[in-house]
Order: structure tokens, then sequence, then C-alpha cells
């Protein structure tokens, strides 16, 4: 419920194991159902390979394999989240992608010291919504400079 006088942002909830995260909507360019990829041989076993969409060539990343969780065959609910880090655009598959949802900034705090078997630098902030806590993730930290390179690479050689 949106409170007058609040200053409220927009977040798209995804699902990851059974753990619910977010990330901004101004970040998310599109959400996707899953489609077929191309393997591109000699990368990071995250990095699933590249699929064309709408005529662009989009690298294609796990984010279920980036955080060393156990990997799982995709499903009806599996998503791809496009969205751009830097000058690249990458799709991040995620178990599912459902809600858009409001959040004011007196609900956000800073992550705590441990969050499950996710490194903390991959998070910007949490978020309590009555039984909910929702983990905004920091796409700039997950994946570095050196990854975002190679996913430019990637990216160039097949456009």
């Amino acid at each position: 419920m949106i409170e007058e006088g609040k200053n409220y942002s927009k977040f798209v909830v995804f699902l990851l194991k059974d753990e619910e995260y977010m990330v901004s909507v101004h970040q998310v360019n599109s959400i996707e159902r899953m489609m077929p990829f191309t393997r591109v041989p000699g990368v990071d076993s995250f990095i699933k390979g590249v699929v064309n969409l709408r005529g662009k060539v989009t690298p294609v990343v796990d984010l279920r394999e980036r955080f060393n969780m156990k990997a799982e065959d995709y499903r009806n609910e599996t998503r791809i989240l496009m969205i751009t880090i830097g000058d690249v655009d990458v799709g991040l598959i995620v178990d599912a992608a459902y809600d858009v949802i409001d959040i004011s900034d007196e609900d956000m705090q800073p992550p705590p010291k441990v969050i499950g078997d996710l490194p903390t630098e991959f998070i910007e902030s949490v978020a309590k919504l009555e039984e909910r806590l929702l983990i905004q993730l920091n796409l700039k930290k997950v994946l570095s400079v050196e990854e975002v390179q190679e996913l430019e690479r990637i990216e160039q050689k097949n456009i």
C-alpha cells in the first residue's frame, strides 16, 4: 500500500532457489520465456551461451550457477531477465519472475553480514515486507569487469 509522503521505487521480483530477489525495474529491459541458446566454447560455465532476441545477439548467464547454487533443469516458470550492465546487454536466467512491486525507501536496509550462500558483495540492500524478505542484487557486482568484458567479446563476435 502506497503511503503519501514517502519515496517509492519499483522493483522486479524474481526467484532463485527458494529466495526472493529483486532488481530495479529501470535495470530490466524485458522479461522473456526460456528460449534456446547457442553455446559458446571456452567461457565460464555460468555463461550458458547467446540468444538472438529481436535481431540482437545477447549473452545469457545462469544466476544459479553464478552464485554457486545447485543447478536445476529449466522449467516452464524459468525466465530470462534482459538487462544492461555498463554497455553490455545480458540475459540472466532465473527460476521465475512474477512481480513488480513498489517499495518505500524506508523499507530498504543495508544487507546483513551473511545471507545464505550469497556473498554480501552481490547485495545492494534488503527489504522486509510483512513476511517477505527481498534481496536487492547489485548488478554491477554480479559480474566482474573481466566477465563483462568477456560478454562484450561474445556479443561482438556474434553480431
